[in-house]
């Protein structure tokens, strides 16, 4: 969308901006150009507080040549009509991660269990040569870039007791995601997996047809499991992240001093959103304390243990290289 009456006064606020970026004044010539970038999360998801701030960034970086329209709650389409949208020119950016493994295996590797170990490997492993191989499958196998990364909170188990121990889930009937490496994996740790759609789960733990579920703090506050799960076993068998994706093409056919000004917007949001995610989770854990939940540690290192072999064994034979890699990094 093409605005032909920018103001000059718009042109002219950026100047200092860009100067101090080093990043050459040419964009004061050109008319303002929108792109939109749609996601799942609502208002007060911190993913959409960071697409606010990357628009703020992208805005300031070309001195508002290009518009960043933000639409949260699936306004433009669920995250798969968001990535189809992206490749036929749509829509120009999204936050997507693992769903990309349709196209590109390797996105398998963002959400492996016991893969990853902490926000310092996560950093080490996305910010690498791993991070970069992965990323570039992505952009070849999808034509969406990824840009920058969020890390999202680990996944919990949920229950009426702990569960210390993998022998102690042994008959567990634990509701996960249709997901086959997450079905096998809670299977070889003696648990009865059952796929299950999330909108079923609460009323599934509420009359016993379920014992258990395993989700980030985020979704077990807002589902209100507190009301029928009373602990939280901290086995984090999850530690994931996800992406700001934009289009090859489009990106492509941008001067290369706006790309590289989107670069460095994103990144901007990257540190921008990790310091709202470590405060979210902090205030999650504490709200859940408060509604009565408890937190319970567990082994995780024989729960990873447990579980290594039938990782492996559901990964992509390609990929397996890639996650001995993450693991040994």
């Amino acid at each position: 969308m093409t605005n032909t009456n920018t103001p000059r006064r718009t042109a002219l606020g950026g100047m200092a901006g860009i100067l101090a970026l080093g990043i050459a004044p040419a964009f004061n010539a050109r008319a303002a150009t929108t792109l939109k970038l749609g996601h799942l999360g609502n208002e007060d998801n911190t993913w959409h507080k960071a697409s606010l701030k990357f628009a703020e960034e992208v805005a300031r970086r070309t001195s508002g040549a290009l518009e960043v329209r933000v639409f949260p709650n699936e306004q433009l389409g669920k995250e798969t009509d968001l990535i189809k949208g992206i490749q036929l020119g749509t829509v120009d950016f999204t936050i997507t991660g693992e769903s990309l493994q349709n196209w590109a295996p390797a996105a398998a590797l963002l959400a492996v269990p016991y893969a990853v170990r902490d926000l310092a490997h996560m950093d080490k492993v996305v910010d690498g040569p791993i991070g970069q191989r992965i990323a570039e499958d992505i952009a070849g196998k999808t034509q969406l870039r990824p840009l920058c990364y969020f890390a999202r909170g680990p996944r919990y188990l949920t229950a009426n007791r702990a569960y210390t121990t993998p022998a102690d889930l042994n008959g567990l009937k634990i509701r996960v995601p249709n997901v086959p490496l997450f079905v096998r994996f809670w299977e070889a740790l003696g648990a009865k997996a059952t796929p299950m759609a999330f909108s079923e789960v609460f009323t599934s733990l509420q009359n016993h047809t379920i014992d258990a579920q395993e989700n980030p703090l985020a979704l077990i506050k807002s589902a209100s499991f507190s009301e029928v799960q009373s602990t939280i076993n901290r086995t984090e068998h999850v530690l994931s992240w996800i992406y700001i994706v934009g289009g090859t093409r489009k990106l492509g056919r941008l001067p290369a001093d706006q790309q590289a000004a989107v670069m460095a917007a994103a990144k901007a949001a990257q540190e921008y959103e990790r310091g709202l995610f470590l405060e979210d989770e902090r205030n999650l854990a504490a709200e859940l304390t408060a509604k009565g939940m408890k937190f319970a540690d567990v082994d995780k290192a024989a729960y990873a243990a447990k579980g290594k072999d039938a990782v492996i064994a559901a990964l992509n034979a390609d990929i397996r290289p890639i996650y001995e890699q993450i693991i040994a990094a």
